[in-house]
């Protein structure tokens, strides 16, 4: 706690000494103690993000057959798909903080990451166009490996057809088949349809990273 304390007084003490502005804090698996240490500080509470875990593979349960309906899907295409992909991405998460406005050397980045694995990026055409797509992720060194849903959305123009639900559990059979046996994803605290639909469908919490702000003044 000591070495917290001094790491996030450094921090500040160096953006006030490079001309001050805001500052944004993550801490992951955040508790009361770093809230006490975040608003000591002069921090607020911006933003909450959930993990959430289930087990693989799904279980289907015969009543929710409607909402679980199938879907075609067809893995990535390096080389091929990046544009149309960006353009759905981009439209899916316009206002999202980390997600959206991504260009194509961000997705390049991405695609030379050693997890990275286009058979586990889903696609989902229709209409001639991507409607959508569910990313998987694979950390293999973590106990237990986890499969996550790293990256899941749909086109605006689409919306309404039950296909975000439809593409999560595309990924997490993909994952299930893989050899996973504990999903996991990752979601805002303020997204309470997404937070619904994901409890539904077996989704717990399992902890809680949070986002503080505050503004160092220049020194």
């Amino acid at each position: 706690r000591r070495m917290g304390d001094a790491l996030l007084e450094a921090a500040v003490d160096d953006v006030a000494r490079r001309g001050g502005g805001p500052i944004r804090l993550w801490v992951s698996r955040a508790d009361p103690v770093d809230d006490q240490r975040a608003l000591a500080r002069g921090f607020r509470i911006e933003r909450d993000l959930y993990q959430m875990r289930c087990p693989l593979p799904l279980p289907r349960d015969p009543a929710e057959t409607e909402l679980d309906q199938a879907i075609d899907t067809r893995p990535f295409r390096p080389g091929v798909d990046e544009a149309a992909w960006l353009a759905t991405n981009n439209r899916a998460f316009a206002s999202h903080p980390e997600q959206g406005h991504w260009d194509l050397a961000t997705l390049l980045e991405r695609e030379k990451e050693p997890w990275f694995n286009a058979d586990g990026l889903l696609m989902l055409e229709a209409d001639g166009r991507i409607a959508g797509s569910c990313w998987t992720k694979i950390h293999a060194d973590t106990d237990p490996p986890l499969g996550e849903i790293y990256v899941i959305g749909v086109d605006p123009d689409f919306h309404g057809r039950g296909w975000g639900r439809a593409l999560t559990r595309a990924g997490l059979d993909w994952l299930a088949r893989a050899g996973l046996s504990v999903g996991m994803l990752y979601v805002d605290a303020g997204n309470v349809a997404a937070l619904t639909m994901y409890r539904s469908m077996g989704f717990v919490e399992h902890h809680v990273d949070r986002a503080y702000v505050s503004r160092a003044d220049r020194r």
